[in-house]
């Protein structure tokens, strides 16, 4: 999904049982709450921003390339 659409989806799984008993669900939320909510803070790094044009429209499909990443990103409609 990522290299095609720029939508970043992410399934996190703990160990090899997919669907914990529900009593077991608490316990799993405080041994993991810390490393979830670091992992989501830095989310928020990198470049951000909106690709416009000299009269600050968006521009729909722009490709962006960044030196030293082999990996273009196009800006959405």
């Amino acid at each position: 999904s990522y290299l095609h659409t720029n939508c970043l989806e992410l399934s996190v799984y703990l160990g090899c049982d997919k669907f914990p008993h529900e009593s077991e669900l608490q316990q799993e939320w405080e041994n993991n709450k810390e490393s979830l909510l670091t992992f989501m803070e830095q989310t928020h790094r990198g470049i951000k921003g909106v690709v416009t044009d000299q009269q600050g429209e968006p521009i729909a499909n722009a490709t962006i390339v960044v030196g030293g990443i082999n990996h273009n990103v196009r800006t959405g409609r």
